[in-house]
């Protein structure tokens, strides 16, 4: 059954969204990518460029060849005029309007700055491009974002690399319900597998991993992980899970109920 991921019209074999830095190696980062077959793979140009590792044409070369799509981001920008610059110059070098907006607020937790994030959105969506902004769980700040024209939402599970899953559940569930028709991608704090798989039951578009596969001993083996766990999430929340009850209901009704394990005459008895 084909279920597509959906993205501004544009239409996605998979579920999974895969970050690229914190390799240990490009041959790994190759590995990972085509373990965990992602959507899309994101590229934080301004973090590679400040780094030294690895840049120039050479990485960029690697992305190409995984055939992947690409999806520049604005991390390490904490002003508006900085996360612009860095959009246009993604946009210039990468040839593509998808864009994943960062704009920090604080420097401990990563924590987007709402005020800044709006102002960057609404201006990025004048000048064309197709913005996934990276956002927190508070409903008014996503709607906010939609009113500047975004049309898909990343809010976190909790502050970027810190693996925790998601710290606030009922705060993202509120926020799916509330936002049934908007593509929403569970970004930054997943940690395990289990993570992916709980938000994607709860109805949730697609997950962008990066830290929990690049830091993992096993980084091909973990992105294979992350991507049968976002598979089978998604499963389940199209399935339809059976409603929660608070009292034990019998599986196997009395009628027709198996014998076994009874007394020949007992069966005999209950048969006569």
């Amino acid at each position: 059954m084909q279920d597509p991921l959906k993205l501004y019209g544009q239409g996605f074999s998979t579920h999974i969204l895969l970050g690229t830095a914190r390799y240990e190696s490009p041959k790994t980062l190759v590995e990972a990518i085509n373990a965990a077959d992602p959507a899309m793979v994101t590229v934080a140009l301004r973090k590679q460029i400040q780094s030294g590792r690895p840049t120039g044409h050479s990485f960029w070369d690697i992305l190409r060849e995984t055939g992947r799509a690409v999806l520049p981001n604005t991390a390490g920008c904490y002003t508006v005029k900085d996360a612009l610059n860095t959009a246009l110059m993604a946009r210039e070098l990468f040839q593509t309007d998808f864009l994943k907006l960062e704009v920090i607020g604080d420097d401990q937790n990563l924590q987007p700055d709402p005020f800044g994030l709006v102002e960057a959105a609404t201006e990025l969506v004048k000048q064309g491009f197709r913005v996934l902004p990276y956002c927190t769980d508070d409903l008014v700040l996503c709607r906010r974002l939609l009113d500047a024209g975004c049309e898909v939402l990343m809010p976190w599970a909790a502050p970027i690399g810190t693996g925790h899953g998601p710290r606030n559940p009922r705060a993202l569930r509120e926020l799916r319900d509330r936002l049934l028709d908007v593509p929403l991608i569970v970004d930054a704090g997943l940690g395990l597998p289990s993570h992916a798989c709980r938000v994607m039951e709860w109805g949730f578009d697609a997950v962008l991993v990066n830290t929990a596969v690049s830091r993992a001993i096993d980084p091909v083996r973990m992105a294979t992980a992350f991507a049968n766990a976002t598979r089978a999430g998604r499963m389940g929340y199209l399935a339809g899970p059976m409603p929660v009850q608070d009292l034990a209901i019998a599986s196997t009704p009395e009628i027709g109920k198996p014998l076994w394990g009874k007394a020949p005459q007992l069966v005999a008895r209950e048969t006569a």
